[in-house]
């Protein structure tokens, strides 16, 4: 994976402690405020799959703030399940790709 590739991998986790790798996929707004969907994915930043079942992705809030450096830092906060069910058809509308979209716990 080029160092370019690994810029849009993010190391977070689940709700059980488990570590996930998640790429960047899109960026949006709504109302105003910064969302992104992130897309899991495995150590070679191949998006994972269940047996079957489509690919999850989760929707986050777009929180950016400065170190101590002056550099910007964005952190991606989990979004409440109602914002979420509202998300859903704005994103499906605007990236008919996705095809699952899960809140993270």
């Amino acid at each position: 994976m080029s160092q370019e590739e690994r810029l849009d991998i993010v190391e977070g986790t689940d709700e059980d402690g488990n570590r996930l790798l998640l790429s960047v996929e899109k960026y949006f707004f709504y109302n105003g405020e910064e969302y992104v969907v992130l897309r899991e994915v495995d150590g070679e930043g191949k998006p994972t799959t269940q047996g079957e079942s489509p690919d999850t992705v989760y929707i986050m809030r777009v929180a950016v703030s400065t170190d101590e450096d002056g550099e910007e830092i964005e952190d991606f906060e989990p979004v409440e399940e109602e914002l979420v069910e509202r998300l859903i058809p704005v994103i499906r509308a605007r990236y008919d790709t996705m095809d699952s979209v899960e809140k993270p716990e």
